[in-house]
């Protein structure tokens, strides 16, 4: 079921990072438009790279109190950089583009809405009881739900900046290209691929824990490196 989570978080995760190609030589002022704002972005795209392998990462049969923990430092580590984007793109000021202010507020709005529905995310993770194990797996599904629709938002919360010069000019930015998460794999990754659809993940999430039958496996968190992260809880 991290799986899952970790599938749906992928597209946010990708949210300036899927630019590309080469621009011809568009204007300076559309280059240094994207440098300023790429610029102030690279920590902020890295901060939800990284926040996403800690969930990937987090051993397939992890404890649920575990699992909650990873999952809310990773809601909130993705709210504070989609906060700190939209204050990157505040700082910028308007792209040199047609309709660039509303281009510009349009972005801020939705980054903050993104950052607070990842908020809410952290909160319902949080309010879970990770002493009754069933519970704790519907509750997460739950939030997996939620997720799927916050994905969407994330998705679309720069997609105005991808378009056109502008998207061409970002690509070029090393600032906005997609990083290597710095948080090492878990022995147990959920996930050999962190951009992994949420079509192949979600069957994984769905099916029960071929471990749930085996009652040593509390003593072996490392032996179903395969299996999402919080199949363990469906036990």
């Amino acid at each position: 079921m991290n799986k899952k989570l970790a599938a749906a978080l992928s597209g946010g995760a990708v949210l300036v990072l899927a630019l590309s190609g080469c621009s011809d030589d568009e204007g300076d002022k559309v280059g240094d438009w994207a440098k300023t704002f790429c610029d102030q972005a690279k920590p902020q795209i890295q901060k939800r790279a990284d926040a996403h392998q800690i969930i990937i990462s987090t051993a397939a049969d992890s404890k649920p109190a575990e699992i909650q923990a990873a999952d809310s430092k990773a809601f909130q580590d993705i709210a504070d950089a989609d906060r700190a984007l939209a204050k990157a793109v505040e700082s910028a000021g308007a792209p040199p583009v047609e309709n660039g202010e509303k281009v510009k507020q349009d972005a801020i709005k939705e980054l903050n809405a993104t950052a607070a529905a990842y908020e809410g995310l952290k909160k319902q993770v949080d309010a879970l009881d990770p002493s009754n194990q069933q519970k704790f797996a519907d509750g997460l599904q739950g939030v997996a739900d939620g997720l799927t629709k916050i994905e969407k938002m994330d998705q679309a919360a720069l997609s105005k900046l991808e378009e056109g010069e502008l998207g061409q000019a970002m690509a070029k930015q090393p600032g906005c290209q997609k990083p290597k998460a710095s948080v090492p794999n878990g022995t147990g990754s959920a996930s050999p691929k962190a951009g992994g659809t949420a079509e192949g993940s979600g069957d994984a999430a769905a099916k029960p824990s071929a471990k749930s039958e085996d009652k040593s496996s509390d003593e072996s968190p490392e032996k179903a490196p395969e299996k999402p992260a919080a199949a363990k809880s469906q036990e």
